[in-house]
């Protein structure tokens, strides 16, 4: 019977409620619902990148070490990369962000959310919080599962493959930043959990 904890990593300026998270989590429910025991976590990460790592890092250490994974989309991807490397655990990631340090500064500011109309300000000292969680090279590449969309119209997808080349890295043609085929992958990201 397969056992995983997961916890979701949503990106930028999103939300539990992103069509990815939701989605996720309605197939963990039924997997629950069918016996199966798995576990979801998916919290609303903070703007403060150094925030949002201190509750990645609370949730993870409260999880036991052979059952947890994570699962993050494009800044959400940063975010499971530091956390498979400082915690061994497997990884998915979905058009994860290589340099959000360098890609967000022009977002330095007052922001909207995607999913609310609520308002946030992104502080010139988050890139520095950013920067200073920038993993290394990716070392143990069989840990990561890795879609890519050859449309991300957000990020460059050679950068992506080329920063996760040596992982079992999927590159799609066509498709976009949030990856509107996600459902598609679905049952090869959890046949990827199941056995790593």
């Amino acid at each position: 019977m397969p056992r995983r904890d997961l916890l979701y990593l949503h990106g930028f300026r999103s939300s539990p409620r992103s069509t990815k998270a939701q989605h996720m989590g309605a197939c963990v429910a039924r997997r629950q619902a069918q016996g199966e025991d798995w576990s979801w976590h998916c919290p609303q990460l903070p703007p403060s990148p150094a925030q949002a790592w201190s509750l990645i890092e609370s949730v993870l250490l409260r999880l036991p070490h052979d059952r947890r994974a994570v699962i993050g989309s494009s800044l959400g991807g940063f975010y499971a990369t530091v956390a498979a490397e400082r915690f061994g655990c497997p990884a998915v990631l979905i058009n994860p962000a290589v340099d959000p340090a360098r890609d967000l500064a022009r977002y330095i500011g007052e922001i909207t959310a995607w999913h609310s109309e609520e308002r946030f300000w992104f502080r010139a000292e988050y890139i520095e919080e950013l920067r200073a969680l920038t993993p290394g090279a990716i070392t143990r590449g069989e840990r990561y599962f890795v879609l890519v969309a050859q449309g991300d119209e957000v990020l460059d997808w050679r950068e992506m493959a080329a920063r996760y080349a040596g992982t079992r890295l999927t590159v799609l043609k066509g498709g976009d930043h949030a990856l509107s085929s996600f459902p598609d992958h679905i049952d090869d990201i959890f046949s990827f959990l199941e056995h790593a």
